[in-house]
């Protein structure tokens, strides 16, 4: 139940981000505040968790080059997922964002360790296309552009690549409690020269207070409830967990922010949502069928125990 509660504790947080990127109307650039974001969060997460000996598992060959690739694909997440917000809302932009996640890390788990495509996993990428689909008719009532979508669906498609790159650096042996600390500084610093570009709005109370919440608050304290957890549950259950972020964006995205989506973009959405749970449930493994408790040893057994089932 710790860990139950220390994942879900951190999807709410994460869930946070768009509503109160939109409360807060500070002025400030979406890339600036993500770059602000990741520089403080990451920063903070470094001291908590990073240790010495964690860091020299960074250096191990095979390592380096999917911690670039977590260090790219973070950096184009905070980024593209914060445009999105600012475009389409917190609530169209979480669905958008979250139900293509597990297209994305369905394919990399295809063209990595070879797993198959389930009819879940199948299902549920129809979900996301049509849903995505519904948001860009015409007239459908959705403050989302085609600019806005995409940039929910390539944020989207960075964190399930980010999902892939991180079970890669476990299986060759990266301390995952460093790689993630590291892989956030590294994005914020790659990030950090759009500050000269667009400093306007930074420098307010406002500002720093909303920095300072989703640096600290979601990012730092949110990585910490998630690694803690995620260890000790099972892949299906995270998932199910995670569910838990679009929710309370959506949530306060309505209740707080009065976003009003039309029939049509709800529709979207709702199916976004809809695929994300079909790949998220636990499958239902059937019953062992019941049989002999030891194999009988007689050269040739009786005809009906020879019928009876494995």
């Amino acid at each position: 139940m710790g860990a139950v509660a220390a994942v879900l504790a951190a999807a709410v947080l994460w869930g946070t981000v768009g509503p109160a990127q939109l409360w807060a109307d500070t002025g400030v650039h979406p890339v600036a505040l993500g770059a602000c974001r990741m520089l403080l969060g990451g920063l903070a997460l470094s001291l908590l968790t990073v240790r010495p000996a964690g860091l020299r598992t960074l250096r191990r060959p095979g390592v380096r080059g999917w911690l670039g690739l977590s260090v790219l694909v973070t950096a184009a997440f905070q980024v593209c997922f914060l445009q999105a917000v600012e475009r389409g809302g917190a609530a169209l932009a979480t669905a958008v964002a979250f139900g293509t996640v597990p297209v994305v890390g369905g394919l990399c788990a295809r063209a990595l360790s070879g797993e198959r495509l389930t009819p879940r996993w199948l299902g549920g990428t129809g979900c996301a296309v049509l849903g995505i689909a519904l948001l860009l008719l015409p007239g459908s009532g959705a403050t989302a552009d085609l600019p806005g979508v995409l940039f929910g669906v390539v944020a989207g498609a960075s964190f399930g690549v980010y999902i892939a790159a991180t079970k890669e650096l476990g299986a060759r042996g990266a301390d995952l409690g460093a790689a993630a600390p590291v892989s956030v500084l590294g994005a914020g610093l790659l990030v950090s020269p759009y500050l000269l570009v667009a400093p306007e709005g930074l420098a307010t109370v406002r500002s720093a207070a909303l920095i300072g919440w989703l640096g600290l608050g979601t990012t730092a304290l949110g990585y910490l409830l998630f690694t803690r957890g995620v260890g000790r549950l099972s892949a299906a259950t995270t998932g199910t967990l995670s569910l838990t972020e679009p929710l309370v964006a959506t949530v306060l995205g309505v209740a707080v922010l009065g976003e009003r989506p039309g029939p049509s973009a709800a529709a979207g959405a709702a199916l976004l949502l809809l695929g994300l749970v079909l790949v998220s449930l636990p499958e239902r493994r059937p019953r062992p069928r019941t049989g002999p408790a030891a194999p009988r040893t007689e050269p040739e057994p009786e005809p009906e125990a020879a019928t009876r089932s494995a």
